[in-house]
């Protein structure tokens, strides 16, 4: 049996309400502070001095804060090419359109599976350092029956969370016949992934995919025994919100662009609202309003959206910031969103609190608190992070 005590802990972050200082807490703070794991499983959290489970090994923690591992629900890490020409020209005033994507997908067709292998680790890795230990993995930068199946392939030799996004966009051969690559993603295409993916995702905004393609692509996954999510409301307001609901996916994505219908249809149900502040911050785009959806009752989760188009990052910690910066979160509400809340997203209880029998996933700071994730953007605060009760970083 492997055991491990963490004390000395200056702050921990538990995301269990009841367990911290303050009960009513939904984070579960905990100041001085330790977390016991045995067999890389959450045994026991509490404060430094109670009777912790016996350990064998203890780490001390120096005062450092604590943090479950990041959970990052909404990632396209399996692509080859570079896009860094359109983030000049947003910088210097051209607006974002979708469209960008083609050239990603011109790129990962060319490249061999090794070339795509060797930047998913880097990326991988990349994550690691910066906290992230669980994270989601979209397929879309092919358009094809065997190369989405190929990039779902790579996609789960890093993952379990994998989510076929056939309906990215309408690629160049089919964009004379719309209804041809409709039928293609939910048929052959959606038959090709299968054995490697969990979710299905669609593009629903102008430049991409209509609600009733959004609709039918959706219901097909769902028919093949996948879970459905939705990317939409980025580019402005539309029926996205209403076939979310309607449809019960597990997460929407980006909702920059929401009326009161919608904050009250998402607030009715049990919809996790994934906000990605990376690409509002590379796009210029306006951050969505993350203090209406929280007051609403709503459930929101923090990711990175890490693509090479409009959010080339997998900083998790930068999220937070700007979500505490641009968005009107408190550094509690940041913090919990991308932990638990990608958890939440993801349909995962296992990860993103410090729940006894959860997987022993944490963060050590090099900071007396999580406020400094926000108080200090920029700054590498990583100090060490584990994944199962082991270092990975």
């Amino acid at each position: 049996m492997s055991t491990l005590l963490l004390t000395n802990v200056g702050e921990l972050t538990t995301n269990v309400e009841g367990l911290g200082d303050d009960p009513a807490d939904p984070t579960g703070l905990i100041r001085g502070a330790a977390v016991a794991i045995v067999d890389g499983r959450i045994a026991w959290a509490g404060r430094a001095g109670e009777k912790p489970p016996v350990v064998s090994t203890v780490v001390d923690a120096e005062g450092r804060a604590i943090i479950p591992g990041f959970v990052d629900s909404h990632t396209h890490l399996v692509f080859a090419g570079d896009r860094a020409d359109e983030f000049d020209a947003r910088m210097a005033g051209q607006p974002y359109v979708a469209g960008g994507i083609r050239r990603t997908v011109a790129a990962s067709r060319a490249a061999s599976d090794d070339e795509l292998r060797a930047r998913l680790a880097a990326l991988v890795e990349e994550m690691h350092r910066q906290g992230t230990t669980t994270f989601e993995v979209k397929t879309g930068y092919d358009l094809t029956v065997d190369g989405e199946a190929r990039l779902a392939r790579l996609a789960r030799e890093v993952t379990d969370e994998v989510t076929f996004l056939g309906a990215h966009v309408v690629p160049d051969e089919f964009v004379g016949d719309r209804d041809a690559y409709v039928d293609l993603v939910c048929g052959p295409m959606l038959e090709a992934v299968l054995p490697f993916t969990r979710w299905i995702d669609v593009f629903c905004e102008r430049g991409a995919f209509t609600l009733a393609e959004s609709r039918r692509i959706l219901r097909a996954g769902i028919a093949a025994g996948l879970l459905p999510r939705l990317h939409a409301n980025q580019l402005g307001h539309g029926g996205g919100v209403r076939l979310a609901t309607e449809l019960d996916v597990i997460s929407i994505d980006h909702c920059t662009y929401l009326d009161a219908e919608d904050v009250r249809l998402l607030a009715a149900s049990d919809v996790v609202v994934t906000l990605l502040p990376g690409v509002e911050f590379s796009t210029r785009q306006p951050y969505p309003d993350a203090r209406r959806l929280i007051d609403a009752g709503v459930s929101v989760a923090l990711a990175s959206d890490c693509n090479p188009g409009t959010s080339f990052t997998s900083s998790q910690p930068l999220m937070v910031a700007l979500a505490v910066r641009e968005m009107g979160m408190t550094v509690a509400e940041a913090v919990w969103a991308a932990t638990a809340g990608g958890a939440r997203a993801l349909g995962r209880t296992d990860v993103g609190s410090f729940a006894l029998g959860a997987r022993a996933d944490l963060v050590l700071l090099d900071a007396p608190s999580r406020t400094h994730l926000a108080y200090r953007p920029g700054v590498p605060l990583v100090h060490a992070v584990y994944r199962g009760g082991e270092l990975i970083a």
